[in-house]
């Protein structure tokens, strides 16, 4: 059985995927059913999430789906990661907060063949959040489309905006240098404000060649 070998958003953007900046796509040319894994290291500039938003965060350590601490200047390192067993992304988000241990956020991204211009980030106990996935400027831009609970084979809308807000997240080269990119993930409710926010800095790895085919 021949699989789809394309890097996830190349899947999900189709031809736009050219449009993305190089820092973006070299760091996102990875094979799903394939054992290819990428690091990137940089500092979040910015973490922060609004004071009553502590009241989410036991659901939030339960699901793994948010970052539980605010600072400045946060070292952050993050692991893509591919399997030869299934066509997803994975991902692994390492926090480094000062005087306290590594916070992993752990997710999983998924193609919504059905829409093909939908991916699906799932935490655990299937809990997934449907993004918009666009190419913008060379960036790569995701848009919250709604929460889902994926149960059997059913993914069952779940109203969580209504508490959290809506998601906007971008990951943006930097004009700069041409190894590097910005990213910022915003998660914004329409009477209480910004709930959710970090924004950061990244250098790709040495090891990742200067030019990746688009078309693999």
């Amino acid at each position: 059985m021949s699989h789809d070998t394309r890097p996830v958003f190349q899947q999900a953007l189709g031809p736009a995927w050219d449009r993305l900046g190089d820092a973006i796509r070299r760091h996102y040319t990875m094979a799903p059913h394939s054992n290819d894994h990428v690091c990137v290291r940089g500092t979040m500039h910015e973490v922060h999430h609004a004071p009553w938003a502590a009241l989410l965060m036991p659901f939030g350590r339960l699901f793994g789906a948010l970052v539980p601490y605010t600072g400045r200047e946060v070292p952050i390192e993050v692991h893509y990661r591919c399997r030869p067993d299934d066509p997803h992304l994975y991902w692994d988000r390492i926090f480094r907060f000062a005087g306290r241990a590594p916070f992993h956020f752990r997710s999983h991204m998924e193609h919504d063949a059905a829409d093909g211009a939908l991916v699906i980030e799932y935490v655990r106990f299937g809990i997934g959040m449907r993004l918009a996935v666009s190419a913008e400027d060379g960036a790569l831009v995701f848009r919250d489309r709604g929460y889902v609970w994926r149960l059997g084979g059913l993914r069952i809308p779940l109203p969580l905006g209504l508490l959290l807000g809506t998601a906007y997240v971008e990951e943006r080269p930097d004009p700069r240098d041409p190894d590097a990119f910005s990213m910022r993930m915003l998660l914004r409710h329409r009477w209480f404000g910004d709930v959710f926010r970090y924004n950061g800095s990244f250098r790709l790895p040495d090891d990742l060649p200067d030019d990746l085919p688009n078309d693999r």
